[in-house]
């Protein structure tokens, strides 16, 4: 039998055989899957991450993932997918009780050309109405966070200029998700040194300028790591401010236990606050096919193993 079509019927069988829960087929390695062990934490996969088990299809690995314990996803290109897409996988979430994660917000430079800080109207007219777009795809994919990066530095206005110029723009798009129940996350990045938004405190205060529940902190702690390291005494810092994590390990941008990194101990730091939001999973994968999914399984069993 076709390997989706496997897939897809025994999760309807063990769907109608087990109401609530779901079918403890195996995996390939052997291993029952934790279907109904879930994490200590809901950290969020994206497209691609188990596809050497589950296929190409993002909807297949969904319910392979919800096997495995996980009970998110993450999806940065969901505004490019097709409507009919965008609402496949919102009823899907739906159905399996899963949550959905951060989509990016896009303009036609959202990571890497000079935008917001210029204060120029092209930038916020596009911010305008890629929130606008925002709103009908986050109800099709049952989505509550997006995420928004300023762009580069302007070299050719002040710093405090640049940042005002960041509020005024992030305080209209605030306008137009708020009334949703929308919150659109500031990312700082540490992918070069011409990105505006780089560090903590920074983002803090730019939310707080913001002055609204839909603009947050995305704290993503491979970057945070790279840019300013010192993570778990930053988390409390700037912890009102912060709405979603996203992981990946220091050096290189894999899963948990790969680098530097101890995130059993910032697992359980960030379980202790009590936090009950996303965390996304945007990293690689530290080894091939099948076993090196099901390794990064087994690492955040491990980093998760804080209790």
């Amino acid at each position: 039998m076709e390997r989706r079509k496997f897939i897809r019927n025994g999760f309807l069988t063990g769907a109608s055989v087990m109401t609530g829960a779901v079918s403890f087929s195996r995996n390939n390695s052997g291993a029952a899957p934790a279907a109904s062990n879930p994490f200590h934490l809901n950290y969020a996969i994206h497209d691609g991450m188990f596809k050497q088990q589950a296929g190409d299809d993002f909807l297949d690995q969904i319910r392979w993932a919800y096997d495995q314990g996980f009970r998110s996803i993450e999806d940065n290109g969901m505004m490019s997918r097709p409507a009919a897409q965008q609402k496949k996988i919102g009823d899907l979430l739906a159905a399996l009780g899963m949550q959905m994660g951060v989509f990016v917000i896009t303009s036609d430079s959202w990571h890497w050309k000079t935008s917001l800080t210029t204060g120029k109207e092209e930038w916020v007219d596009k911010m305008i109405r890629d929130c606008q777009q925002a709103v009908e795809v986050a109800k099709r994919c049952n989505a509550k966070w997006m995420t928004v990066v300023p762009g580069n530095y302007e070299r050719s206005l002040p710093a405090e200029i640049q940042t005002a110029n960041v509020i005024t723009a992030l305080r209209k798009g605030a306008a137009i998700l708020e009334p949703h129940g929308l919150v659109m996350v500031l990312e700082a990045l540490s992918d070069n040194a011409d990105l505006f938004l780089r560090h903590t405190d920074q983002a803090y205060m730019i939310c707080k300028a913001v002055n609204s529940p839909a603009c947050k902190f995305l704290f993503d702690m491979y970057h945070m790591q790279r840019n300013e390291g010192n993570i778990i005494a930053n988390i409390d810092k700037v912890w009102e401010e912060t709405g979603y994590f996203q992981i990946g390990d220091n050096p290189g941008r894999k899963e948990p236990g790969t680098g530097e990194m101890n995130y059993r101990n910032i697992f359980k730091h960030i379980y202790e606050k009590g936090y009950k939001g996303i965390l996304g999973m945007e990293h690689g994968i530290s080894q091939p096919g099948k076993d090196g999914e099901m390794a990064l399984i087994n690492a955040y069993r491990q980093a998760d193993s804080f209790l």
